[in-house]
């Protein structure tokens, strides 16, 4: 959920600080304070291209990136500054938009041709560049493709689909500036005993729940106090909701129905560890652990090649931020154990929807449904990782560069990191002391190599790992850590409660309840194992009643029974432990040198179904959490679960729509879907703020390689580590 939120104190304070740094970086330029939050936007995306774009970066792989003269090297590469400097140039001098230019939704790459970026080798002629913008025009969504190369507008559609693009910072800022200047919301804090300074309002989408939201953009305003906190979330102004029309920028509806609902204490709140210079000392201190770190005194084992082509052990893909998945793999390919060859596994990876359903039917919390991607963009809400405890030493860390509602670059640092990790894992292992005086005693360590972002959305924080192992396997790991969004109650203990099982969750403190709710991250896996000439196989395990004429003793049995989708239909799948079966992707005109089909299997790991009624309007909308598993063939418009706008969309653009065609998916190009997903009961010790947690799945070869890709991975011996000790300093020095 995207919640934005400032204090008109703060931001002015904020606003001075940031205009009074960049004045000194760029003397010759000159500001004139407004007290509009629209205006700290703007301001720090000038701030961010003019004085940023050089990146001192600790401990890493590459010590700087200059983004005023780097250009794309790969056709998937993203825009670069200047690409996205020269889209706006062409953009304001094309018809439609000369006379006022547009706000900008998003702009990004339009990718080439799939086929062309998988023939393309470095040292071919470079692809086209072209760019999607997405602008809003009296109220209605604009698609247009700029062409880089013709310096000129090729395309240019309205979408018909319900919905609006995601929104953006400018938005978010109106609204609250709209908010914060209206006279009921301030009468109404005064009259609650808070200070018009200690209020923080954020920012929250309306879904959709009939025809009376159409025709109008909208968001709903919620409040919290701030006084004597940072963690506002925890202090909810309880049953006090505003709904603004983004557009025209005035107040829809205001409700105020929470005054007898006390706004909890704020202590205990403060999570941060370091406050005014000293620890917090209403937390028992924990021992101090001792330091530790994976040293690599040679340097990482991975490579960067052009700023987004990564190359480690026997993998290589193409990785770059984006807007709205936060994080896309592409052109992921192993290398054969026997032939040396690379080969193509995965054409392009990313988390397509993140959908998020809060389970209370309260006229300030039934709309809370927010499908965080399609609406407020995980790379949107990525900020700078924290080195040493987001990423390790000698990670590889990778910009943002996005684009303002004004159409101009800025540039997020640091979003992406790239890093070995070792953790004391065993990659493979055997001992055998069965027959006498031939022990053998055999084991590999396990280091893997990992992308990782987090994406800040308000009050969660999502963090997403794609590991790539040297077997051939792929991890994809989402956690999740954060504020929990809280209820006020006039209950400061569950005795007082006189029916707990009517309330929407738990309590997790005084006077605040931890409203239940759901997690599903939907990823578009489009698999491309040896080619795009793929199936889908649903190889099941049977129980068999063993047959009364055999002379075995045993009742029954299991017996493996393999089905080839042919339709989409045939496809959908939701997990059932009663009903194990394995997910392969094939390739039916690749054998391996049994007959056997190269493939790749799809692993669950934890995850969760959807308990909502199918026609329940947030359901509608996240109808692609329906199943656990979908598999289309491969259209390039079909990429967002949620659909091309999902923005207060009526789910009539979803995967779940696309996939009701029931087309053919037996030898093609097909797409894999997959949806890991939490069931929330908050507890106290999500209080206040939540421990992370995490789910995972995996992409394991099954039949890819003739024998196991690692046998002949050497061992590790005490030589060949460094020998490290603790100086006096205490910082190790290794020889």
């Amino acid at each position: 959920m995207a919640k934005f939120t400032l204090s008109l104190v703060s931001f002015a304070l904020i606003l001075l600080v940031l205009q009074s740094y960049h004045l000194l970086l760029n003397p010759k330029l000159t500001f004139s304070f407004q007290p509009k939050l629209c205006c700290f936007k703007s301001m720090v995306s000038r701030f961010s291209y003019s004085s940023v774009y050089l990146h001192t970066r600790p401990e890493t792989t590459q010590k700087s990136i200059n983004h005023l003269t780097r250009k794309p090297k790969h056709p998937l590469d993203p825009l670069t500054l200047q690409e996205v400097e020269r889209v706006r140039t062409i953009l304001s001098s094309y018809p439609p938009f000369v006379s006022a230019f547009p706000p900008i939704q998003s702009m990004v790459l339009d990718e080439p041709d799939k086929n062309r970026v998988s023939s393309w080798k470095t040292g071919d002629q470079f692809l086209p560049r072209k760019a999607t913008v997405v602008a809003l025009v009296s109220g209605t969504s604009h698609v247009v493709t700029v062409d880089l190369d013709l310096g000129r507008v090729t395309t240019h559609f309205i979408s018909t689909t319900s919905g609006y693009p995601a929104v953006t910072v400018d938005d978010l800022s109106k609204a609250l500036e709209v908010a914060l200047s209206y006279p009921n919301l301030k009468k109404s804090a005064v009259e609650r005993g808070i200070e018009v300074s200690d209020l923080a309002c954020i920012t929250l989408s309306v879904g959709w729940f009939g025809p009376h939201e159409e025709g109008k953009r909208l968001t709903k305003i919620v409040c919290y106090s701030s006084q004597n906190t940072s963690n506002y979330y925890m202090r909810p102004i309880e049953g006090l909701v505003m709904t603004i029309d983004l557009d025209k920028g005035e107040v829809v509806q205001f409700v105020d129905k929470g005054q007898s609902i006390p706004i909890a204490s704020e202590t205990n709140t403060d999570y941060r560890y370091n406050k005014d210079g000293q620890t917090k000392k209403n937390y028992p201190k924990m021992k101090p652990l001792n330091s530790i770190s994976m040293e690599q005194p040679d340097g990482p084992s991975f490579s960067i090649e052009g700023g987004h082509m990564v190359r480690w052990a026997n993998w290589q893909f193409h990785l770059k931020p984006d807007p709205r998945a936060g994080m896309v793999i592409s052109r992921a390919m192993v290398q054969d154990c026997e032939s040396g060859e690379f080969r193509n596994v995965m054409y392009k990876g990313f988390a397509s929807e993140l959908f998020v359903p809060y389970m209370d039917t309260d006229e300030a919390w039934y709309f809370r449904g927010y499908m965080d991607a399609g609406e407020f963009g995980l790379g949107a809400t990525a900020k700078s990782l924290v080195a040493l405890n987001d990423c390790p030493k000698y990670s590889y860390y990778m910009d943002g560069v996005f684009v303002g509602s004004d159409g101009m670059p800025y540039i997020e640092p640091n979003i992406i990191c790239i890093f070995e990790r070792y953790a004391g894992d065993i990659s493979w292992r055997h001992t055998d002391f069965l027959v006498p005086g031939s022990e053998i005693k055999e084991s590999r360590r396990k280091v893997t190599l990992v992308a990782r972002m987090t994406a800040s959305v308000g009050n969660y924080d999502y963090i997403f790992d794609w590991e790539f192992q040297t077997d051939g396997l792929i991890r994809v790991k989402v956690e999740t850590s954060g504020m929990l969004m809280v209820k006020g109650t006039p209950y400061d203990n569950v005795k007082k409660i006189p029916n707990e099982e009517e309330m929407s969750g738990p309590l997790v403190s005084e006077n605040l309840i931890g409203v239940v709710h759901d997690h599903f991250v939907t990823f578009h896996l489009d698999m491309d194992v040896d080619g795009p000439n793929n199936s889908f196989a649903k190889v099941s395990l049977v129980k068999q009643e063993t047959d009364p004429y055999d002379s075995s003793p045993r009742k029954s049995y299991l017996k493996v029974k393999r089905h080839i989708a042919k339709t989409e239909n045939e496809a959908k799948i939701n997990l059932k432990l009663t009903e194990p079966s394995e997910l392969h992707v094939v390739n039916p005109s690749k054998l391996s040198r049994l007959g056997n089909p190269t493939g790749y299997k799809l692993v669950p790991g934890r995850t969760a179904a959807s308990l909502l009624d199918k026609y329940d309007p947030p359901q509608l909308r996240g109808a692609f959490t329906n199943n656990q598993v979908w598999v289309t063939p491969y259209n390039k418009s079909e990429q967002w679960a949620g659909g091309f706008l999902a923005y207060q969309s009526k789910g009539d653009d979803t995967l779940a729509v696309w996939s009701d065609r029931n087309r053919e998916i037996e030898k093609k190009d097909i797409v894999l879907w997959y949806t890991l997903g939490f069931h929330h009961i908050p507890c106290q010790e999500d209080f206040p703020i939540m421990p992370t947690v995490s789910a995972s799945f995996d992409l394991k070869p099954v039949n890819f390689f003739e024998l196991n890709p690692i046998l002949r991975v050497p061992p590790t011996f005490e030589d060949d580590l460094p020998n490290c000790k603790p100086s006096v300093s205490k910082h190790l020095w290794c020889v």
